[in-house]
């Protein structure tokens, strides 16, 4: 088989379009651009972002974004802080006293990241799964206040 003796498939390759050869050829005339506007100029390059006079997509969607006002946020606390503390009972005024979090009032969850070796009695506002196990596997207690 010599590259100059293949061919295609059957019905595999089309018939290009002859434009602009007379009105019996179906594109005589306006060769399949339609009547006036930028598109039948020649020089026209239809830009992908082009949405035919439509007010385009970036101008429709708004600028600034979204903001969910009933996002929770969470203050985040690992596992391993809280054995390094020490201390047994640990609630939101004992983290943030001692500058685990930054506010008592907002919101504090407790991460599973670290080891735990000692009984905790633990309060915050939400536990990862991951937290809750290890707190109860090494004999302490999750309160969710």
């Amino acid at each position: 088989m010599k590259l100059n003796s293949l061919t295609p498939v059957p019905g595999s390759t089309k018939n290009r379009k002859r434009v602009g050869r007379g009105h019996g050829s179906g594109l005589g005339k306006s060769a399949g651009r339609g009547d006036k506007g930028a598109g039948q100029r020649s020089g026209f390059k239809r830009r992908p972002w082009f949405e035919g006079g439509q007010m385009p997509l970036a101008r429709r969607l708004p600028r600034r974004g979204f903001t969910n006002i009933f996002k929770k946020e969470f203050q985040i606390v690992n596992l391993n802080a809280l054995g390094d503390l020490g201390i047994e009972k640990i609630d939101a005024q004992i983290m943030f006293q001692k500058g685990l979090v930054r506010s008592a009032l907002k919101p504090i969850k407790i991460l599973g990241d670290g080891e735990l070796n000692m009984k905790l009695e633990v309060t915050a506002s939400a536990f990862s799964t991951s937290a809750k196990e290890k707190i109860e596997k090494a004999g302490g207690t999750v309160t969710v206040q």
